[in-house]
């Protein structure tokens, strides 16, 4: 896969979730493929499901994104503006997005972004006070987790999404 139909892929990824098109947006993973952020750490199916409940929960999200490529790795730069579910807090973050592709499809997805930031913004003064705590850090972890874990028992073609 040249370059250029990876920046193509990465451009169709990110239209999709502008469009809360999960499932176009899963098919851009390979089956292997890993995720990362600050909040999360998935593979396989983890990856499409959290995608799906970031589609339903983000009922007003709107973002805008740029795609590049820079010393032959292709990165997207995208800022999300949403109302955080949880707070009912207005959140703008700033993500910077590196992506590693095998047979054609996203293996491995990086996203980066100042977690004190979003969690000022997120979590207001609680934010503000332990956003920059390993502590919170770690609750946010586990709160995430357990809503993911959740969704995925509800929607059950992302069960059994840890199997090798």
């Amino acid at each position: 896969m040249s370059k250029s139909e990876q920046l193509l892929q990465i451009k169709f990824f990110y239209t999709a979730f502008f469009k809360k098109a999960h499932r176009a947006m899963a098919a851009c993973y390979h089956p292997e493929a890993e995720f990362r952020d600050a909040v999360f750490s998935l593979q396989r199916k983890e990856i499409a499901a959290m995608w799906h409940m970031l589609c339903e929960r983000g009922k007003d999200m709107e973002f805008e994104f740029s795609v590049s490529e820079q010393s032959g790795q292709v990165l997207a730069h995208w800022e999300p503006a949403y109302t955080f579910s949880q707070t009912g807090n207005k959140v703008h973050n700033i993500v910077d997005a590196t992506f590693e592709f095998k047979d054609g499809k996203i293996f491995r997805h990086k996203d980066q972004f100042k977690f004190w930031r979003w969690s000022r913004q997120a979590f207001g003064v609680g934010g503000v006070l332990l956003g920059w705590t390993s502590f919170f850090l770690n609750k946010v972890r586990q709160g995430a987790k357990q809503g993911l874990a959740k969704f995925i028992q509800i929607h059950p073609e992302y069960q059994n999404s840890k199997e090798r």
